[in-house]
């Protein structure tokens, strides 16, 4: 359970990063590159998509996860640990969840209810990956940084400093 739980916690914020990695480094530069009305459909089709169980489980397990590895390192007074794996929790509801609800959603949101075929397709497509992109690139970041915390406690240092 000592080495379990912060393994499992690596899984899943590997997941969220890698997840935000591919649409920062490649997804919403493709659509970039293409006729906006075409990025707009594939961009509303992707949003749709996005909603299943298996992202569900990565996206709203890992807190769940990185709550749980806090909690047991605590209980098991790894007191470096516990500590490391709160700060990444906190990274991770902060950078991740709280970006993603006060600026992707909405935008995903209002993306939903444009015609592709509208005349300022372009200006809508311009404006959304804009602003789309850079919130990404605060998840992306938030995930990237809670990530590499959670593979640090896999140090001895961390999983042996415990309180006296």
């Amino acid at each position: 359970m000592f080495i379990l739980l912060p393994l499992i916690s690596v899984g899943f914020s590997g997941a969220c990063f890698g997840f935000f990695f591919a649409w920062q480094s490649s997804t919403l530069r493709g659509l970039d590159m293409i006729d906006p009305a075409t990025a707009i459909e594939a961009m509303q089709a992707m949003n749709a998509s996005v909603r299943n169980p298996l992202f569900g489980t990565f996206y709203f397990g890992t807190p769940l996860v990185l709550a749980l590895s806090t909690v047991v390192m605590a209980v098991l007074r790894a007191r470096v640990a516990a500590v490391v794996l709160g700060l990444a929790l906190v990274l991770h509801m902060v950078g991740v969840f709280g970006v993603t609800a006060t600026i992707n959603v909405p935008l995903n949101q209002d993306l939903a209810a444009v015609d592709a075929q509208a005349p300022e397709a372009a200006t809508i497509w311009q404006a959304y990956s804009t602003r789309w992109q850079s919130a990404n690139l605060i998840r992306m970041i938030a995930a990237g940084v809670s990530l590499m915390l959670v593979a640090a406690t896999l140090t001895p240092t961390a999983r042996n400093r415990r309180r006296s």
